[in-house]
């Protein structure tokens, strides 16, 4: 169903004494769209689905059926979207890994300024509780 959001009612006079009156409707594309959304389904109905990703037809030999129009670079695209998902998770591990690695260099180089401090001599050096 379309809702209609505005309207709006102008009255003018054309030169010639005759009266025109203009009525501008504009209609929302707010199409069944809250239905759609709260099945969890895409906001256009034709961009994900069986008419857009299946091939329109088969072979009863079993061929492989060539893409449909735009298949091939919705395909690149996803393609292009999985390899940037892939490097970006690769990043984040190395990112972790740095992390992890500097907070061990920087504990390692406390103890060894703690284990190289004076030490104490004589009977506090044997006294050891």
């Amino acid at each position: 169903m379309l809702k209609i959001t505005k309207s709006f009612t102008n009255i003018t006079q054309i030169a010639n004494g005759v009266l025109k009156r203009n009525i501008s409707l504009t209609a929302s594309c707010y199409y069944d769209q809250k239905w759609r959304e709260d099945k969890g389904l895409p906001m256009n109905s034709n961009a994900f689905g069986p008419l857009t990703n299946l091939p329109d037809y088969t072979f009863l030999d079993g061929r492989p059926t060539p893409l449909g129009s735009n298949q091939k670079a919705r395909l690149e695209r996803q393609h292009q979207i999985a390899e940037k998902i892939v490097t970006q998770i690769s990043e984040l591990n190395y990112a972790k890994q740095r992390h992890a690695r500097l907070k061990a260099e920087k504990s390692a180089e406390k103890e060894s300024i703690i284990k190289n401090k004076l030490k104490p001599k004589g009977h506090l050096l044997l006294k050891k509780d």
